[in-house]
């Protein structure tokens, strides 16, 4: 068992929980947000479940309110939103912290693992200027709906700005699924 897999994380609805309820699945760790222009990532993500599942795969979910508040709710509002809105039925855990000094233990055992994240983040700095907003520097998660892809054994493969669309992983996860 590897060091991520040890870490200690809650569900959605408050159960004790770690990456090692998942081992020897291939995961896809998304820290996610109800009112972020990438929430339709939901769908994307909700499918890559419903495609891959039955393969020994997993879509993990990880709300955050990192950046620009648009993580509000309690878990209660949060899971209501993600079944209703999007038919969600990946596992889902309690809000965390993404970044800085109070970042949750998995999120900074992640970015460890994976500094730099595969795809344009320079662009979607740039995006998010537009916007007004501040953006975090590497290897501080970027946005919402930044993914980390976990192979079978527990390591830490890959990771993808949030701008990267779920259609976008299926080689990568493929490729783990192979293996």
């Amino acid at each position: 068992m590897t060091a991520v897999q040890e870490i200690p994380v809650k569900t959605i609805d408050g159960k004790d929980a770690s990456l090692a309820d998942y081992a020897g699945d291939v995961l896809l760790v998304v820290n996610v947000a109800s009112k972020c222009g990438l929430t339709p990532q939901y769908e994307g993500l909700e499918a890559l479940q419903k495609e891959y599942a039955a393969r020994g795969f997993s879509v993990l979910g990880f709300p955050a309110n990192d950046f620009g508040g648009q993580e509000p709710g309690t878990e209660a509002e949060i899971a209501e939103f993600c079944t209703t809105n999007f038919g969600v039925d990946f596992p889902m855990f309690s809000k965390v912290v993404v970044t800085g000094p109070d970042k949750h233990p998995l999120f900074k055992a992640l970015t460890e693992a994976q500094p730099a994240a595969t795809g344009d983040g320079d662009a979607f700095r740039e995006r998010l200027k537009g916007y007004g907003m501040t953006p975090t520097e590497a290897p501080e998660l970027l946005w919402n709906f930044e993914k980390f892809l976990i192979a079978r054994d527990g390591t830490v493969t890959s990771r993808f700005v949030p701008a990267t669309t779920p259609a976008e992983l299926k080689g990568a996860i493929e490729a783990e699924l192979a293996k």
